[in-house]
């Protein structure tokens, strides 16, 4: 899947602005760019609460993509006051209520490309693992947010966590159309500026070594 620099750098200005935080960007920003950044086109989202900074993060990837948003819900008492903060960025956003690891295994969610889940939810660990199980497009990611001191289940799993707002874990379904020269590795770095305190957040690709036997 290739990365888009316009589509991302779009979407995190776009969120920025529809949060109308200024020059304060926070996790929100990071996810936005990355959905958009990975030209995702089905968006599915798992949150705990009225996730509005969250939500409009994947409204803004949609709106460079032109992609669909899906929220998951537990309940219908979380839908009103999700519909109300979101204002009239609500008509973006497809909603849904149910057990998301149901959910996540229909056919019309399998083929998500990316998936945001609010490890507040009690059952975080549950979803992501089924998420991750049941995806079905090659090179999808799977984005857990507030992961910060939800312990370190996820060390297992080949996900990355990276140190962004309450913390975030990310992770990218393998690809099983393997082209010439090999599947790449990818990796994430967060360097830190010594003078300002900002993070800046590197994803780096190499293609993998063939081994040749003798």
């Amino acid at each position: 899947m290739a990365w888009s620099a316009d589509n991302a750098t779009k979407a995190y200005l776009c969120t920025l602005k529809m949060a109308k935080r200024g020059k304060e960007p926070d996790m929100a920003e990071f996810i936005s760019a990355l959905a958009a950044g990975n030209n995702a086109q089905l968006m599915v989202m798992i949150c705990a609460s009225v996730a509005r900074s969250t939500t409009l993060a994947l409204v803004a990837a949609a709106h460079q993509t032109r992609g669909r948003v899906v929220c998951i819900l537990r309940g219908l008492d979380e839908l009103h006051p999700l519909n109300k903060a979101l204002g009239p960025y609500a008509n973006c956003v497809e909603f849904v209520v149910g057990d998301a690891r149901t959910l996540l295994l229909d056919d019309q969610y399998k083929g998500a490309d990316f998936v945001l889940i609010d490890c507040h939810i009690s059952e975080h660990r549950g979803v992501f693992l089924a998420a991750k199980k049941n995806a079905k497009h090659d090179g999808a990611l799977l984005v857990g947010y507030n992961a910060l001191h939800k312990g370190s289940w996820w060390s297992e799993l080949k996900t990355h966590f990276l140190p962004i707002g309450e913390g975030l874990l990310v992770t990218r379904i393998a690809a099983t159309n393997v082209v010439s020269g090999g599947p790449k590795r990818s990796r994430w770095v967060v360097k830190v500026d010594k003078c300002t305190g900002e993070e800046h957040v590197f994803r780096i690709t190499s293609p993998q070594r063939r081994q040749i036997e003798a």
